[in-house]
């Protein structure tokens, strides 16, 4: 085992900008840099391996060497230079009725 240092997932969403290119140094061939997917297991982007053994590798095919299954996991930087539209995330039960997968874990302090 070794520290694994993660190539994000990058989208191009048309109301993105820039700055995770030139402020964070986020590697993208786009213009437009909506979003920096850093810590991924998302099928449609997930974070992939940049050194060692692994390299090339996504985090979920480095863990599983490892004997580790990935948690279902999605933490993203986000660049807006427009309005965002209104999104609706589903709760685990939506989703994994009509997505095949997991949705948004909702937690609030107790009174």
């Amino acid at each position: 085992m070794y520290p694994l240092l993660l190539k994000p997932a990058v989208k191009d969403y048309l109301w993105g900008g820039n700055q995770l290119k030139t402020r964070f140094g986020i590697e993208s061939d786009f213009d437009i840099t909506a979003e920096a997917w850093v810590l991924s297991t998302h099928k449609n982007g997930p974070s992939t391996v940049r050194n060692g053994a692994f390299a090339g590798k996504t985090l979920e095919e480095a863990l599983a060497a490892w004997g580790q299954s990935a948690p279902d996991i999605l933490v993203k930087l986000i660049d807006a230079c427009d309005k965002l539209s209104v999104q609706v995330h589903p709760d685990d039960d939506y989703a994994g009725d009509r997505e095949n997968g997991n949705g948004i874990q909702y937690y609030h302090k107790p009174s």
